[in-house]
C-alpha cells in the first residue's frame, strides 16, 4: 500500500465522551525511553538501534544540524530531538506506552523510524473532554524506508565493528487528529509488528491561525548552484491575494547540511531587481538571520506590510556561507536575481543584482494577514506554467487567482501553485536525496505531506496530474490507484478534493495512441468515480472538438503537450468556482 511506504495512513477522528477506560498514567515520552539509537563515533559500540549492534552517528546528526535538545520545524511540525548524550536512552520502542501531550491542532507529529523493517501500529489519541480517536502511525525501516519521504539521510551506519557508508533516515510523520478538540494524551502503537517502531519525540501540530498562503512553490530537486559565496538572492515571487502582513518560508529540502541565512526582506518590486518602496527586514524568532538544519524550514516572524494583491514581489535574502547546492524549484517561468559579493537584502535599489537565475532556491512560500484560507494546486508542468510566457504571471493557478480576486460568490482564497514540471503520481523522478541533475521531483503521493497538508490554512486541493505517468509507462490502473489514494487522504486531513481530467496530447513524441487510451481510461474514472467531491474536465475545455485526441490548435503552445497562454486561461476560466469550496 503506497500510503504505507510514504509512512502516512489514515486516521479516524470519530470519538465521542464515553466513561472513562482504565489507563496508565500519561509520562513525558523521555520517560519511556528503553532503547539506544545514537553512538559517537569514537565508541560505537555504546548505542544498539535495531538489535544488532548498529545505530547513528552522533557527528554525521551534529553536521545535519539535528544536534541533542534542537528543536526543528519540518512541514510545519515543530519537533525536537532528544536532549541526551550519544550512547544514553533516547528513543521509545512503541508498545502501548501512555504518553503526555497537550494542545490543539490539526495532527499529531512524530519523529521516528523502524527497525528491523517498515513498522506499522495503531494508537489512540485521548482529548480533555473524555473522547478518544485511533491513528495508524508508519514508521519506514531506518536503513531501507523511502528517501523521497525522509526528514533527514546520514551518510553512516555506525557498528561496533565500524562505520558502513550506507544511508540512516529520521522520518517525521503526521496522522490527523480531531482539530479544536485539546489533546490529553497520546496511547503509542501496542503491536507494530515484526518489526520496531521507534518514537524519538511527539507533539501536536497547530495551524497558522490569522494567515493566508497567497504564494508557494515545490522543492523539485536538490542541483549544482553557483558555488555562492556571499550573495545575496533577490527572487520574484507573484502573489495571489493580499493582506496587511506577511512572512516567508525558506525550506532546506533534500539537503545534508544546514544553511546559514544571514538577513532577508520583502518588497514589492519596481523594475527589475529594483524595489518599488524601501525593502522591509524580516526576522526570524527576533533573529535577524537564523540557521537551517537540513531536511528542515524556517518561517519569519510575521511584520506589518501591506502586501497587495496579484501583485510582484521581491523576496531578499542573505547566504554570507558557501553554497555549492541547494533545493530549488526549476520551472518558474519567472526572472530573479542574484547579486554581487555582499548582504544587499536592504537594498531598494537593484544595481547590487548584476546576474539573473531561473529558478527559486531555497524560498518556498508566502503567507499574509489575515484571509480565509488557500487552495491547493496539486500538478505538473501544464500547473507549473510551462508554455506560458515568461514573466507575465500567466500560468492557469494565476489566472484563476484573479477571477477569485473580482468576484464575491466565494471568499478570496489564496491560490497555491504546487505544480513541478515533470512530475508524476505514482513514481519519483527526483530520488529524494543527494544532488542531482533531474528536478522533476517527487511523487505526488510522496510530496502530499509537505506541498498540500502542510501548506498554511489549505481548504482544497485540485490535483491535475498523470500525464508524465502514461507518458514513461505506467498504466491507468497505477494511476487511477495513486489519485484515490490521494483523495482518500485528503479527506482524512480534512480538504476538499477536486480533480482536473488529464488533457490530451497527441502530437508530442511519447503520446501515442495507446498512451491516448490509458489517458481516458483515466478520465473516465475522475469523472465517473466519485472518489473526489468534484472533477474539473480541462480534457472537454482543451481538446479539438474534430480531433479529441489533440489539443485544440488555438490553446497549443507549440509542443502538443502543454498548452499556451490561451489554453491556460481557457481552463482557468472554465473552473466552477463554487466547486472549488463546496
Amino acid at each position: 500500500m503506497a500510503a504505507l511506504v510514504a509512512g502516512v495512513v489514515p486516521v479516524s477522528t470519530a470519538g465521542s465522551a464515553s466513561a472513562a477506560e482504565p489507563r496508565p498514567r500519561p509520562l513525558p515520552l523521555e520517560r519511556h525511553f528503553d532503547n539506544r539509537a545514537v553512538s559517537d563515533d569514537s565508541a560505537p559500540g555504546s548505542a544498539d538501534f535495531d538489535g544488532s549492534g548498529a545505530s547513528l552517528s552522533a557527528q554525521d546528526l551534529a553536521a545535519a544540524g539535528w544536534t541533542p535538545g534542537r528543536a526543528l520545524t519540518v512541514d510545519a511540525s515543530r519537533i525536537a530531538m532528544p536532549d541526551t548524550r550519544p550512547g544514553r536512552p533516547d528513543n521509545v520502542r512503541a508498545d502501548g506506552q501512555s504518553v503526555r501531550v497537550s494542545g490543539r491542532g490539526d495532527a499529531l507529529s512524530f519523529l521516528v523510524a523502524g527497525t528491523g523493517g517498515d513498522a506499522v501500529g495503531t494508537g489512540t489519541v485521548h482529548y480533555s473532554d473524555g473522547s478518544r480517536g485511533t491513528f495508524r502511525l508508519a514508521a519506514p525501516d531506518w536503513r531501507t524506508g523511502p528517501l523521497a519521504t525522509k526528514s533527514v539521510a546520514l551518510p553512516h551506519v555506525n557498528t561496533p565493528d565500524g562505520r558502513l557508508d550506507e544511508k540512516a533516515r529520521l522520518y517525521v510523520v503526521t496522522v490527523p487528529i480531531a482539530e479544536g478538540r485539546r489533546v490529553a494524551s497520546v496511547r503509542l502503537p501496542e503491536d507494530p509488528g515484526a518489526a520496531d517502531l521507534h518514537v524519538f519525540d511527539v507533539s501536536v501540530r497547530t495551524p497558522d491561525r490569522g494567515l493566508t498562503g497567497s504564494w508557494s512553490t515545490s522543492t523539485s530537486g536538490y542541483t549544482e548552484v553557483g558555488p555562492w559565496t556571499d550573495r545575496t538572492l533577490r527572487l520574484v515571487v507573484h502573489t495571489s491575494t493580499g493582506g496587511p502582513a506577511v512572512r516567508i518560508r525558506l525550506d532546506n529540502t533534500f539537503a545534508g547540511t544546514p544553511v546559514r541565512i544571514g538577513g532577508a526582506t520583502v518588497a514589492v518590486q519596481g523594475d527589475g531587481a529594483e524595489a518599488r518602496s524601501a525593502p522591509v527586514r524580516l526576522r526570524f524568532g527576533g533573529e535577524r538571520g537564523t540557521e537551517i538544519p537540513a531536511g528542515a524550514q524556517a518561517f519569519s516572524d510575521p511584520v506589518g506590510f501591506d502586501v497587495p494583491a496579484d501583485a510582484n514581489l521581491l523576496v531578499s535574502f542573505h547566504l554570507p556561507d558557501t553554497v555549492t547546492a541547494a533545493p530549488v524549484h526549476s520551472a518558474t517561468s519567472q526572472t530573479s536575481y542574484l547579486s554581487e559579493p555582499g548582504d544587499h537584502a536592504a537594498e531598494g535599489a537593484g544595481s547590487a543584482y548584476t546576474s539573473t537565475i531561473g529558478t527559486w532556491p531555497f524560498l518556498t512560500g508566502v503567507d499574509v494577514g489575515g484571509g480565509p484560507g488557500s487552495l491547493v494546486m496539486l500538478g505538473d508542468s501544464i500547473t507549473d506554467g510551462v508554455g506560458s510566457t515568461q514573466d507575465a504571471n500567466l500560468r492557469w493557478p494565476d489566472v484563476l487567482a484573479r477571477r477569485i480576486l473580482t468576484q464575491d460568490d466565494i471568499p478570496h482564497y489564496g491560490v497555491l501553485n504546487q505544480g513541478i514540471s515533470a512530475n508524476r503520481v505514482v513514481q519519483d523522478r527526483y530520488p529524494g536525496d543527494g544532488v542531482s541533475t533531474d528536478t522533476g521531483g517527487v511523487s505526488a503521493l510522496h510530496r502530499f505531506d509537505r506541498d498540500v497538508a502542510a501548506q498554511t490554512t489549505a481548504r482544497t486541493v485540485v490535483v491535475f496530474e498523470g500525464v508524465n505517468d502514461i507518458r514513461w509507462g505506467d498504466t491507468a490502473a497505477q494511476v487511477i490507484h495513486g489519485l484515490r489514494e490521494i483523495a482518500e487522504r485528503a479527506e482524512a486531513r480534512g480538504l476538499r478534493s477536486v480533480a482536473a481530467t488529464i488533457a490530451p496530447c497527441e502530437g508530442e513524441e511519447r503520446c501515442t495512441a495507446a498512451v491516448d487510451a490509458e489517458r481516458r481510461a483515466i478520465n473516465d474514472w475522475i469523472r465517473s468515480s466519485g472518489a473526489y467531491d468534484a472533477v474539473l474536465d480541462f480534457d472537454a475545455v482543451l481538446r479539438d472538438p474534430a480531433h479529441p485526441a489533440r489539443i485544440l490548435p488555438a490553446y497549443d503552445s507549440g509542443d502538443h503537450l502543454h498548452p499556451g497562454d490561451g489554453g491556460l486561461k481557457a481552463i482557468a476560466d472554465s473552473v466552477d468556482l463554487r466547486e472549488l469550496v463546496g
